[in-house]
């Protein structure tokens, strides 16, 4: 027969059970856990016992004949194909107009000259881990009486570089002259992430975002600032988000122009069902709904037709990218795609892909140029799978929140919209999110003044309100 006193020690286990479950989530989820910072070595062979150099030494770009002629040789040489029938950018990048590109680079394009446009900043170089950092340090020309230049440290993505900064830096170093007011003035810190443009390639696997943010800091340090702000899309948005991880008494505030969430659970599945009906219950805005939905078509399709390329990179990089690495065109058909679909996915009805609608043609031949002199298309593309290769959602990065104050600077025609009620999980402190009237993904090259004014006024207010503070 059944013991009243088996009974009662049943249901003390399972209170006690119960009982504990509550007691980890209540306490579990105040700890404020930070990202180990990695202190990885990255340099060829084996870590020297020496310590290592950490002057900053001053580098220009520079160009050789060799260098152009090889170029000119190879462009002379490149074989195209037919593209079909009205096709405009559905199939990639349309070879009528990659034709009319390759001309223009060919008979126009003056690399010598954007090499000047290149060095009218000021750029360094320091080995932090066993490899090479660049990265362009421009200060402020002028700084009212009593007043400090605030650092921020912006990262780019791939397949971008520190080129794209190029507008919005005159913007946050003099923004008085631009209009911008002066009480928020800042020294801005571009590097290149290891592996792109003039910043050495890692040696070793694993060199992963985390890794990126690692050396990054150390960087902000070796330059003496103690306290920054960051600010990054593509890459660059985990990148930053990796470092307010790591050093959250350090960031002051980060703010993104990209956003993208790993964790996804009932409530992000239920919203995505749900959601266009009861857009209240989940916390959308209508300008949500009107980039969400209807979801197949703006997201899971647009996921699916738009991420070929960083499954490959994800995967076997080094096998596609041998190619891009020895044809210019190939790597300019491969870049420019990426250019047109990502700053306006209307873009692919053009048979020109809207290029030159938001960028010159200067310009983006002298990010690909960067890619091409450097040699780094293949590095560059190896990024995807030292984060990827674990898969998503199963790094520890991916599980920790961001406490950091945070801006969230949400452009229209970026690939996938994420909306503040899911950013807001995994970004706790969101002091300011703006939905963009305008832009795509490349915000600091395609809108450097909307950005600009979008960084002076989240800085404002984390300075206003002292939403930050050190611990």
């Amino acid at each position: 027969e059944f013991c009243p006193s088996l009974a009662g020690i049943m249901l003390l286990e399972v209170f006690l059970v119960l009982g504990t479950l509550l007691i980890y989530f209540l306490f579990s989820k105040k700890k404020e856990e930070t990202l180990p910072f990695k202190d990885g070595w990255w340099g060829r062979g084996q870590k020297p016992v020496t310590k290592e150099d950490s002057s900053i030494r001053p580098f220009k770009v520079e160009t050789t004949e060799e260098e152009l002629s090889d170029l000119f040789r190879r462009l002379d040489q490149a074989r195209f194909t037919e593209p079909l029938e009205n096709s405009c950018f559905h199939y990639g990048t349309n070879s009528v107009h990659l034709r009319k590109v390759v001309s223009y680079w060919k008979n126009q394009f003056n690399w010598k000259k954007q090499v000047e446009v290149l060095n009218k900043y000021p750029q360094f170089k320091t080995k932090i881990q066993g490899i090479d950092i660049h990265f362009v340090h421009v200060k402020p020309p002028r700084l009212p009486e009593g007043q400090a230049a605030k650092p921020l440290l912006m990262v780019h993505g791939w397949p971008g570089s520190f080129y794209e900064f190029y507008k919005i830096i005159p913007l946050l170093t003099d923004p008085a002259s631009h209009g911008l007011g002066d009480e928020h003035i800042f020294e801005v810190i571009c590097p290149s992430i290891p592996g792109y443009g003039f910043s050495e390639a890692p040696h070793k696997k694993d060199f992963n975002s985390v890794s990126a943010a690692s050396v990054f800091y150390e960087l902000m340090l070796r330059l003496g600032f103690d306290e920054f702000y960051t600010q990054g899309g593509d890459w660059g948005w985990l990148i930053c988000t990796n470092l307010a991880q790591i050093a959250p008494n350090h960031v002051k505030g980060l703010h993104l122009n990209m956003v993208s969430v790993s964790k996804l659970g009932l409530t992000h599945l239920l919203s995505v069902l749900l959601g266009r009906y009861f857009p209240g219950l989940f916390g959308f805005q209508d300008e949500d709904v009107r980039r969400m939905f209807p979801f197949l078509k703006k997201g899971l399709y647009r996921i699916l037709s738009e991420s070929g390329y960083a499954h490959i990179q994800a995967t076997k990089p080094d096998t596609a990218g041998c190619s891009l690495n020895d044809s210019p065109v190939g790597l300019a058909a491969y870049i420019l795609e990426k250019f047109s679909s990502w700053t306006d996915m209307e873009f692919q009805n053009l048979e020109d892909g809207g290029l030159e609608r938001k960028f010159s043609l200067d310009d983006l031949l002298t990010n690909i140029m960067i890619y091409w002199v450097s040699g780094c298309i293949v590095s560059s593309m190896r990024f995807y799978k030292e984060n990827l290769q674990k898969g998503i959602g199963t790094q520890k990065h991916e599980k920790l929140t961001v406490q950091v104050p945070t801006g969230i600077a949400s452009f229209p025609n970026e690939i996938l919209h994420i909306p503040q009620a899911w950013a807001k999980k995994k970004y706790t402190n969101i002091v300011s999110f703006h939905f963009m009237p305008r832009g795509g993904h490349f915000a600091a090259f395609e809108e450097p003044e909307l950005l600009a004014k979008d960084i002076l006024q989240f800085v404002d207010k984390v300075e206003k309100e002292q939403l930050w503070k050190k611990k």
